[in-house]
């Protein structure tokens, strides 16, 4: 399984979604069957956007961790769930795995996408 078919986030090593003799249940992705390969994939199995978007309300103040600290993407991602991240806007001095509060400024079904403030904390 390829790091990308872990999380929709940008993990850095599969240790952050997974434990040595951990369990877990995976989707068949791809079968290769010339090169005797199977593919799996297991963010298929953390649910759709609309299914993790349901636990969040606009206006609220919420746990996240920074994902992509780099000011290159018009902000930081922050992750909500293993499949739910969004958008704060950019914020020196902000460490990639960084347990960070954030307020959900924005919720934009249509686009799928989270506008988020990071809290001072």
């Amino acid at each position: 399984m390829y790091i990308e078919d872990m999380s929709i986030s940008r993990i850095k090593s599969p240790y952050e979604r997974f434990s040595l003799g951990q369990e877990v249940q995976v989707m068949v992705k791809n079968v290769d069957k010339e090169k005797n390969r199977v593919s799996f994939t297991y963010k298929e199995l953390l649910g759709t956007w609309e299914d993790n978007i349901k636990d969040f309300k606009q206006g609220t103040v919420v746990h996240g961790i920074v994902r992509d600290p780099e000011k290159s993407h018009n902000g930081i991602f922050i992750e909500l769930t293993p499949n739910l991240v969004g958008l704060a806007e950019y914020k020196e001095d902000m460490e990639y795995g960084q347990d960070v509060n954030v307020y959900i400024k924005k919720i934009i079904p249509e686009k799928k996408k989270i506008k988020l403030v990071i809290s001072k904390e």
